[in-house]
């Protein structure tokens, strides 16, 4: 896309990014239904990968930060735009449970539809209509139709003469996201006489050839087993499981496209109250919900950041330990969080807080609760009061009492303040666009002292008012830009 990564991120122009690409689907007559990963699934199987990815990333952000390069890090709120566009836009969308592979892969086996993703997990499953790789889906030179290359596990089998049950066994004995077999050498294995290509691909091919000597998955698998004298029990049952999680389930997710069904829920879910699975599987909740009330867990955020400076994810600690306060099942243990320290990843225990008004809510009614009650939280929760917003616009509160924590937890330079304050009035601004009427927004005296040093908005005297524990206060309405900038 060429958007910036290191610095927060294009939000409004990734946004036009991806209301150009489902644009342009509609346009060519594709009807898109966008499945994405929930949280990490009941078990974890990929733990060990995950945490080499996570340690990964934190090296790549710190380079992004120290040289400037781009790291392909991901800015933190772009997954949330993304399904903000596109129920914006009235695509349908799922955000599954766990992993939405098998789900998606089970969807596209009934609906006999292509499946269009990155993740190379898609090369192995029996896809009907095939899988579309993004790298090559040329959707911006669209005209009535999309360039794009089609891929189909039987067009592999028959080029490589390998029966495609043995895929699933290729994929694991080749490494993938749930083991990495790195004793076995492949490459010993390739045909004499074969021109040499990169390592990688001699040593796939050499597992294909190894694979054709055998009649069934299981008699692989132990075979390859005893190529690695020293594997233990435990990896043994993990290559076993790995090559289980290629089998397509009967997916929930037609019923839910079709219907509004609700998804239907691992034994190890079917405690979760209604309303979080409900407004997980809409993309209102982030999967790491899941993640901390079935594994206790939570891999935090690694944005681009220097390694020298602690986590940012620091700042909003007593915030996530208020909201794990609310998750009855986690008791007084407490979440594992996977966050940095300098460049290395470390597995810390925070504990939930509960106090306040948070002592009377219960996870389970918590969209009952009453409202002067929850907001009570809130406020609690980022430490402000209510009469500290009066004044404020009520869409404006929000970001208003975000910010007073933000100042008070994270301490950051004037200039930030400065800048931020800018774009929320310029947002207002924009917000007004088109109206008679003058914008007139209540601001403080310190908030008018920061706008004289930009010279470009006009102030008026509102008068002083009463503010409970403070007395008199004069205040100003803002108007709008001046006429001479």
């Amino acid at each position: 896309m060429g958007l910036e990564q290191n610095h927060g991120g294009q939000y409004l122009a990734f946004q036009t990014y991806v209301q150009s690409f489902f644009t342009t689907l509609e346009e060519c007559g594709i009807k898109p239904y966008v499945v994405l990963d929930g949280g990490s699934g009941t078990s974890n199987i990929k733990l060990e990968t995950n945490m080499e990815r996570g340690g990964d990333k934190v090296r790549r952000a710190n380079s992004a930060a120290q040289r400037g390069n781009t790291e392909d890090i991901l800015p933190v709120l772009t997954q949330l735009v993304f399904q903000q566009t596109l129920i914006d836009m009235a695509v349908p969308l799922v955000k599954c449970i766990g992993e939405a592979d098998c789900e998606l892969a089970a969807l596209a086996s009934e609906w006999r539809c292509p499946v269009l993703s990155k993740d190379s997990d898609f090369y192995i499953f029996d896809l009907p209509a095939g899988f579309l790789p993004l790298d090559h889906f040329r959707w911006e030179a669209a005209d009535s139709y999309i360039p794009c290359k089609r891929y189909t596990t039987s067009h592999f089998c028959s080029f490589f003469k390998i029966n495609d049950q043995f895929l699933p066994a290729f994929a694991t004995l080749a490494g993938n996201d749930y083991v990495n077999l790195r004793e076995i050498k492949w490459v010993k294995f390739l045909p004499g006489g074969r021109r040499r290509k990169t390592y990688r691909i001699a040593s796939l091919e050499g597992l294909l050839n190894w694979l054709r000597c055998f009649q069934t998955t299981e008699d692989a698998i132990r075979a390859a087993m005893t190529l690695m004298p020293n594997v233990s029990r435990q990896e043994q049952t993990m290559v076993e499981k790995a090559t289980l999680e290629y089998r397509l389930p009967s997916s929930s997710l037609q019923g839910f496209f079709t219907e509004g069904a609700a998804l239907s829920l691992p034994k190890e879910v079917t405690w979760v109250p209604d309303w979080v699975c409900a407004s997980l599987a809409k993309g209102d909740l982030s999967g790491d919900v899941l993640d901390m009330l079935l594994l206790g867990r939570r891999n935090m955020h690694k944005p681009v950041e220097f390694d020298q400076l602690p986590s940012s994810n620091l700042v909003s600690q007593p915030i996530r330990q208020v909201l794990y306060g609310l998750l009855p099942a986690l008791g007084r243990s407490g979440v594992l969080e996977v966050d940095r320290v300098g460049l290395d990843l470390h597995t810390v225990t925070v504990k939930p807080v509960v106090q306040g008004a948070t002592q009377g809510l219960r996870l389970d009614s918590l969209p009952q609760a009453d409202r002067t009650v929850r907001l009570k939280v809130c406020l609690e929760t980022l430490g402000v009061n209510q009469e500290t917003l009066e004044g404020v616009p009520p869409h404006l509160r929000l970001p208003v009492a975000v910010t007073c924590y933000w100042l008070r937890r994270a301490k950051p330079d004037l200039k930030l303040l400065k800048s931020l304050l800018m774009v929320m009035i310029q947002g207002e601004l924009n917000r007004q666009e088109g109206l008679t009427t003058a914008l007139k927004i209540h601001v403080s005296s310190a908030a008018r002292e920061v706008l004289q040093e930009f010279s470009s908005f006009q102030l008026e005297l509102r008068g002083n008012i009463s503010v409970k524990g403070k007395g008199s206060m004069t205040t100003y309405w803002l108007l709008g830009e001046s006429d001479s900038q």
